[in-house]
């Protein structure tokens, strides 16, 4: 039986414009090759770093183009977040997000996620209680793992709490290109009038994970800072990487590349619920306008720390259990990522987590 894996977020090989990225590589040597094979900067790639910047409305020494989104993360949680520092981040988050902050000895705490988003009630609550956070994460859109996206009333809302309170918003936004359904909501980094937000972003979802490209924007003072820590730390990331990144979006691949991306899974995402209603009625969930996944809340007499190692063993279908995106919880939740399971593989993917359901069900 060949897996069917919901587990991880990255797109199958069928939605990569390859014969795209092979025709940008060419150019991207035959316009520089000096600049690509050298070592560059820290900040990046500098025709992509403009690139970045005029697509973000902001100055070029305002943008720090890393290795892969992950890494913008870790150079700004090493940069603001000290151990004991009080960290916000959503519940749920991301699991790796829990882990960096984990070990660099913050002390985090989870603030509800809603279908709006987080809910900036619990967070006002949880501010005036005491708390004083350095940093708030926030996966505005389409979020890893819930799929739900941040109201533009909560935008606002989160704005102006960053500024009152005095905490940096990091806005790691990944997924925003890849919508489907409804109006592209702006940006908190268009928002802020008092440098209170870092955004990320990354051509991962929206070209390919192998390029490894991502970056951050944000205060020329806090970009500038980690950009020296980043020289120290690699002297400058991959320049052919982000050479044939920039040459894939000046050509305007990566538009035709999004639509492709969102326009096929969109179609996953709504098989996913489709199956979701027939196999297993009894599951709830926010169906997702973009993104990757989709995270389903199951009756509680679903342990889904047995469901994830029962439907993977006897079943041939992997999920990821709610839990590991929570420091408390989770035990009847899991994620599903629809980005790299065939559209024909779908139905079958579920039909065969519902069989598995109904034996962890029965013990």
């Amino acid at each position: 039986m060949q897996l069917i894996s919901f587990a991880r977020g990255a797109p199958s090989l069928d939605i990569i414009d390859v014969d795209g990225l092979k025709a940008a590589a060419v150019r991207a040597f035959e316009a520089d090759p000096a600049g690509i094979t050298a070592y560059g900067t820290s900040v990046g790639y500098l025709p992509l770093r403009s690139w970045i910047a005029a697509k973000h409305g902001v100055d070029a020494d305002q943008v720090i183009v890393t290795n892969g989104s992950l890494q913008a993360d870790a150079l700004l949680f090493e940069h603001l977040v000290k151990p004991g520092d009080a960290v916000v981040v959503e519940k749920p988050t991301y699991d790796r997000t829990l882990l960096n902050l984990r070990n660099l000895g913050a002390e985090v705490h989870q603030v509800t996620v809603d279908a709006d988003g987080i809910d900036t009630d619990e967070l006002r609550r949880l501010l005036e209680s005491g708390v004083r956070p350095t940093l708030a994460h926030i996966i505005p859109n389409f979020q890893n793992p819930a799929g739900v996206t941040l109201s533009q009333a909560r935008r606002q809302a989160l704005v102006q709490l960053a500024q009152e309170f005095g905490f940096t918003i990091f806005e790691d936004d990944p997924y925003a290109d890849i919508r489907w359904r409804g109006e592209k909501l702006p940006t908190m980094l268009s928002q802020d009038t008092a440098g209170v937000v870092v955004h990320a972003s990354s051509f991962t979802k929206t070209i390919a994970p192998g390029l490894r490209v991502g970056y951050l924007v944000g205060p020329k003072d806090t970009i500038g800072a980690i950009a020296k820590r980043a020289t120290n730390l690699y002297i400058s990331p991959s320049m052919v990487a982000e050479a044939i990144t920039h040459q894939f979006c000046v050509s305007g691949d990566i538009e035709r590349s999004i639509a492709k991306v969102s326009a096929t899974l969109g179609e996953r995402a709504r098989l996913l619920a489709e199956g979701l209603r027939k196999h297993v009625p009894d599951a709830t969930f926010v169906e997702p306008d973009g993104g990757y996944f989709l995270w389903v809340e199951l009756p509680e007499d679903v342990d889904t720390t047995e469901l994830e190692t029962v439907a993977a063993r006897d079943f041939g279908v992997a999920v990821v259990k709610g839990s590991d995106f929570l420091l408390e919880g989770g035990k009847h939740s899991v994620r599903l990522a629809f980005s790299a399971v065939l559209t024909d593989q779908v139905d079958e993917g579920v039909s065969r987590l519902a069989a598995a359901i109904e034996a962890v069900r029965k013990g």
